[in-house]
């Protein structure tokens, strides 16, 4: 896609108030200890957002983040801000497929300081591209009913609420289309 940034999966944009390119790629084995990282960065509320829960293990989920994208149907996409020419995780996005639902699922964060400035939606929407070009037709996730801040910006993205989910949880769920 760039020269720049190699790897990249949209074109790199600028980020209002960063200073610094933001570059969405696909994450790979040498990624494991940044986005270690990056996890323990988040305050402890982004991080019981993503993980639906409290997690002290944040290596070892990092590495099953990258371990779980090795598939075909399966990736992590990165968010990476590059600074006097180095790189360093803001915002990520773990896509798997389930073959038997037949729909695609999601788990996606972004930094907190780099919240609110459109960078989730986009990465969903280079989540969703990828997901188009894979033949995929649906795209699900599972959020906290008291996640506001993730239906909002599912809401945007064109998800909706399907019903499915508990007095506890919100199923979201998109139907994607070339």
């Amino acid at each position: 896609m760039s020269q720049l940034f190699p790897g990249a999966v949209v074109e790199p944009v600028e980020l209002a108030d960063a200073n610094g390119m933001v570059c969405i790629r696909t994450a790979s084995a040498s990624d494991v200890e940044n986005l270690s990282v990056y996890f323990t960065g988040l305050s402890t509320t982004s991080r019981n957002k993503r993980f639906s829960g409290a997690r002290s293990d944040l290596g070892v989920v990092a590495a099953e983040c990258i371990a779980k994208s090795g598939g075909l149907d399966n990736f992590t996409l990165l968010a990476e801000l590059r600074e006097e020419g180095r790189g360093r995780i803001i915002g990520e996005a773990l896509y798997a497929y389930d073959a038997t639902a037949r729909h695609g699922e999601f788990a996606i964060s972004v930094a907190d300081a780099f919240q609110r400035m459109g960078l989730g939606l986009q990465m969903m929407t280079a989540m969703e591209t990828r997901a188009i070009d894979l033949g995929h037709e649906m795209i699900a996730a599972e959020t906290a009913r008291a996640n506001a801040e993730m239906r909002g910006l599912a809401r945007k993205a064109g998800f909706n609420d399907t019903g499915l989910g508990d007095w506890q949880s919100v199923h979201l769920a998109k139907r994607l289309s070339r």
